[in-house]
């Protein structure tokens, strides 16, 4: 789907257009042998890996957006990001114009610790951030005194005392609804710490992990890690149903949360719109929300990674 041209300068200083296209990807990465999603000099990111294999591919500079940005040993099953190229470099004969044959050709040359698991154009109106209506993660806590199979360990945490999912369950759903999740979030200068938290339960998988399912609208920075650190000091029984819901009367980040391992957390799946509504849902999480909005009710905000 050729997008609006994007103007550039020519040869003799006449102005030229090269239509663009937009290109939607769906991303897997175990993310142990990463430093997380975003570039940083001489650190191995997926960011980069995925932007220079595809730049390599389409014989054009690429930079990705990106539905949220993963700290460093986090995973990915369905991770979405957004970029946008000339259309003429989809012309390759390997490609034919078809952004879906990308995903074959991107797998002989990445490695085997990223995938690009689907690459379809879209219309200018998506964002992979900003077009976002909620992001779910899963995380993976073993509490087995010998700690994750081998198998799973890249993408099991250890907790090492037992855990009642019951009391879990209990202290997770005390947490959800629109709050101002300051106690769970590492500062971050001129973001908002107001979220919807959506979903939020747990479950004891036939191999005996602990599975739980987080959704919200966005998370700040270290919220979920920190939410699994909360509910699991009340399921080894450390803490009480009454300590895990008071820590939402907080509005700094506090000491007594013990964050949670990175390798049990896995950004599972991102949630859209339909298309004819991507407009008015980039305008609507661009507004930053502020404390007031908790009065009244107000569920847009920017999208933290």
């Amino acid at each position: 789907m050729t997008q609006p041209a994007d103007p550039h300068e020519g040869a003799g200083g006449f102005v030229v257009s090269a239509p663009q296209v937009r290109l939607r990807l769906v991303i897997g990465y175990d993310g142990t042998d990463f430093s997380g999603w975003a570039r940083q000099p001489g650190r191995r990111t997926v960011c980069e890996t995925v932007e220079d294999t595809l730049a390599t591919v389409l014989r054009v500079p690429v930079r990705l957006t990106v539905a949220g940005r993963t700290d460093a040993g986090v995973h990915a099953t369905g991770q979405v990001a957004h970029c946008d190229i000339p259309a003429a470099a989809l012309d390759a004969r390997s490609i034919g114009g078809d952004p879906a044959r990308l995903v074959r050709r991107l797998a002989k040359l990445l490695p085997d610790d990223v995938r690009v698991k689907a690459v379809e154009a879209v219309p200018r109106e998506f964002d992979a951030r900003f077009s976002a209506l909620a992001r779910r993660y899963e995380y993976r806590l073993s509490d087995a005194p010998w700690g994750p199979e081998p198998l799973a360990a890249r993408s099991t945490a250890h907790w090492q005392r037992p855990l009642d999912a019951e009391a879990m369950n209990e202290a997770s759903a005390r947490l959800l609804g629109l709050h101002d999740f300051a106690a769970f979030c590492r500062a971050r200068e001129g973001s908002t710490t107001i979220r919807e938290l959506q979903e939020f339960a747990w479950h004891r998988g036939d191999d005996g992990v602990l599975v739980g399912r987080v959704r919200a609208d966005a998370f700040c920075w270290s919220m979920v890690r920190s939410l699994v650190g909360a509910v699991a000091s009340v399921g080894d029984g450390r803490r009480d149903l009454a300590w895990c819901a008071g820590l939402l009367d907080e509005r700094v980040r506090s000491a007594q949360v013990p964050v949670a391992q990175a390798r049990g957390l896995i950004l599972a799946q991102v949630y859209y719109p339909a298309r004819h509504e991507w407009a008015a849902r980039n305008a609507r999480t661009r507004d930053v929300r502020k404390a007031s909005d908790l009065d009244a009710g107000e569920l847009g905000g920017c999208c933290g990674g």
